[in-house]
């Protein structure tokens, strides 16, 4: 790739970041040499044809020496001075480099791709020789980019651009930015290492779901609705009786009439539901790795719905099977959607991006959380579950309103995925008697084979939720609502 002096790109937005295109001792250290190298480490920069010119000139004084020549020692001094005059040329440079990198977006979905421009200035009096930019990027981000530069007059910068995708969620360091600097003979290249870098975040891919009301909620609304006092919101039909420090603003003149004191609006928060997402996590429940794996699919599902509900007004919380949830803006175990929405889904997403499997050996630990009060919606991603976890897992939707559990099918996994590595843990519940449990317990429960995709078991979740609710207190024909839906697909 090639960085010409073309149209240039709008300016950057990246951090900047400066270094000498060749310091003396002690100024900006070259990339693997010693910090304080000086002419040798200018010396360890000489290229094969520098090299090649002084062994040819030093044999040629040689021989000229054996021979009695001295038209060779001329001939042997020429070309071992060559090499050298480059590289005292090259060390004596003074000008200076500053650069910048921007990333479009910084926060990308998984597959998607994001464009990292670089911006090359030189903020020196003298115009550059040629220059090679490299880029360092993760191996699974493509291969590092390089830009040649052919020359950048004093006061003049570049602009060159390139395209990095991942399939696999995370955060990765793109640089630092290494710059390459050259003789016009090629005798001689420094390589200065500027010491900043940016990250990109890829998280997980979200799909949009369809409206459905799986708790029965109004819009904005649902299960596990609660109220707050405030001192901002909407104004409440019973007025109560004036109290130190409120504001006169407030008070209501028609209940003060009519009753003969002072009487102020009771303001209160708006309802807003709650709901808690539970991702299992445990790395013995779930199998094989990689884009295509049941816990990427997972991550996705819970980055998805946990979108969907922010944008409808619910408050989300992310759970784990270690019992942690992830920290809200405010520092606090949940994200508020609304206004809000925005920052929280990033805040989210972010963190989904770089969850990972965890050690624990159970459930248990979510189980703790989840009992100790009302989660209004509760909606799960399980992994393979053992009679013990399984029955933990039923448990979890007691003080629940409504319960939704998408159970990955680790046998119709196993054919596109890297089978689990033995070990002494339980083996699985057979997935129909996992799915019965749930049932019975008042779970909505799913069964995700890798040909499912989240919207449709998303509208299926409902389906099998309102056949529920109408046989509430029976059984309903042919079986529990889960076994049909598994039917159904």
């Amino acid at each position: 790739m090639r960085g010409g002096g073309g149209a240039e790109a709008p300016e950057a937005a990246g951090r900047e970041f400066s270094a000498p295109g060749a310091p003396r001792s002690g100024g900006f250290p070259a990339a693997g040499l010693p910090e304080a190298g000086g002419l040798r480490a200018a010396l360890g920069g000489l290229t094969t044809r520098g090299r090649s010119f002084l062994a040819a000139g030093i044999a040629a004084a040689v021989c000229s020496y054996v021979l009695g020549q001295a038209d060779l020692l001329r001939v042997g001094l020429l070309l071992a001075s060559l090499p050298l005059v480059c590289v005292a040329v090259l060390y004596r440079t003074r000008y200076r480099v500053a650069g910048s990198r921007s990333l479009s977006p910084a926060r990308v979905s998984a597959a998607a791709e994001t464009r990292v421009r670089l911006r090359i200035e030189n903020i020196s009096r003298l115009p550059t020789g040629v220059l090679m930019l490299q880029d360092r990027v993760p191996y699974v981000l493509g291969p590092r980019p390089r830009f040649v530069l052919d020359r950048v007059e004093a006061g003049g910068r570049r602009d060159v651009s390139y395209r990095v995708r991942s399939d696999l969620r995370g955060r990765y360091p793109l640089g630092p930015l290494q710059l390459r600097l050259s003789d016009p003979f090629g005798m001689c290249e420094l390589t200065r290492s500027f010491s900043t870098h940016d990250t990109l975040t890829v998280v997980p891919r979200v799909e949009p779901l369809p409206p459905v009301r799986l708790a029965g909620e109004a819009a904005g609304y649902g299960d596990g609705r609660h109220r707050a006092l405030a001192l901002a919101g909407d104004d409440d039909v019973l007025p109560r009786g004036y109290r130190h420090g409120d504001d006169l603003r407030r008070v209501h003149w028609r209940s003060t009439a009519r009753y003969g004191e002072l009487m102020v609006r009771r303001e209160e928060q708006p309802q807003q539901a709650r709901c808690t997402i539970l991702l299992d996590t445990r790395s013995a429940a779930h199998q094989g790795s990689g884009p295509d794996s049941p816990f990427e699919w997972a991550v996705a599902g819970a980055a998805s719905v946990a979108l969907h509900l922010l944008e409808r007004g619910f408050s989300v919380r992310l759970l784990t099977d270690t019992g942690s949830s992830v920290p809200g803006p405010d520092g606090a175990g949940g994200f508020s959607g609304g206004g809000a929405s925005a920052d929280a889904a990033g805040l989210l997403l972010d963190t989904l991006a770089v969850v990972d499997h965890s050690e624990e050996p159970g459930l248990s630990q979510a189980h703790d959380v989840l009992r100790g009060g009302n989660e209004g919606l509760l909606i799960a991603f399980f992994g393979e579950l053992d009679e013990e976890q399984a029955a933990l897992a039923a448990r979890m939707r007691h003080r629940s309103g409504s319960a939704v559990a998408f159970v990955l099918d680790g046998d119709a996994w196993s054919g596109t995925a890297a089978p689990a590595q033995s070990g002494t843990a339980p083996a699985p519940l057979p997935l129909a008697d996992r799915l019965r449990l749930l049932d019975d317990a008042g779970w909505t429960a799913l069964a995700v084979r890798p040909q499912d995709t989240l919207p449709a078991m998303w509208r299926l979740a409902d389906t099998a939720r309102t056949r529920r609710t109408a046989a509430r207190g029976g059984v309903p024909p042919g079986g529990t609502a889960s076994g049909r839906a598994g039917a159904e697909r």
